[in-house]
């Protein structure tokens, strides 16, 4: 049995696992899928002054708190900032990093250098009377979709999950100065279906951080991946664990 703990993007909570999780559950896993702070059961404590650290300490103190060991950790989008830092605290306890459709930074960068269209973002915030938040997405012409999302059904239940996302998240390095962290073994599952103009994903390069070589995977779809092909993204994880 594989302890997994999955952490959801900007703008969504945890019900946009709700097709991917009970099917690693079916297949005998443990698995975990919080809110980040001001999203879904915790979306009462948005605030300007929710960070990045803010959601790393989420994803830490629930570690601790149901002393997690052997954690697939796994990040999508803007979580990929959150489980990298997440796992510097704890690398003891984290078995694999997976990044999904992810940012990945190095240390000390932060969102707007992992993917530089998020500064039109905050940019554009700033221009309005609360320049502390972000709102989702705004659904795009087909291919594009709602975040990858093109089924008007699953759209509109996409849609009553999604809420503002802190700007002080995209601007707030991420910490990786723990040399343990290097040792954490990586997987990048890339979604490479239509994406939007000014979507850039960075070359995964040749070799992890612990020198073996990198592990990447593509689904065909668009970027929330649980949502659309839930069945294949579950044995890819399920994969990652072996």
């Amino acid at each position: 049995m594989s302890t997994y703990l999955l952490v959801h993007g900007a703008w969504h909570d945890a019900r946009c696992w709700d097709r991917t999780a009970p099917l690693l559950e079916a297949a005998g896993h443990r698995v975990f899928r919080p809110s980040l702070t001001g999203y879904g059961d915790k979306a009462h404590l948005l605030g300007p002054e929710v960070d990045l650290d803010t959601h790393v300490e989420d994803v830490v103190r629930l570690i601790k708190d149901e002393d997690l060991t052997d954690v697939v950790l796994v990040g999508h989008s803007y979580a990929g900032l959150v489980i990298s830092s997440a796992a510097n605290e704890v690398p003891e306890r984290v078995a694999h990093l997976v990044y999904l459709d992810a940012m990945v930074p190095e240390h000390g960068e932060t969102a707007v250098d992992a993917q530089p269209v998020t500064q039109h973002l905050i940019d554009a915030a700033a221009a309005t009377d609360a320049p502390w938040r972000i709102p989702p997405l705004p659904e795009l012409p087909p291919p594009f979709g709602l975040f990858g999302v093109t089924d008007p059904a699953d759209q509109e239940w996409l849609r009553g999950m999604l809420s503002d996302h802190p700007v002080r998240c995209l601007q707030q390095p991420a910490c990786l100065d723990n040399p343990s962290l290097r040792q954490v073994p990586r997987t990048h599952i890339h979604c490479v279906g239509a994406a939007p103009e000014g979507i850039v994903r960075r070359p995964v390069p040749a070799l992890q951080p612990d020198g073996t070589p990198s592990r990447v995977r593509e689904l065909p779809t668009g970027h929330d991946c649980m949502i659309t092909m839930p069945v294949e993204l579950s044995e890819l994880l399920l994969d990652v664990a072996g």
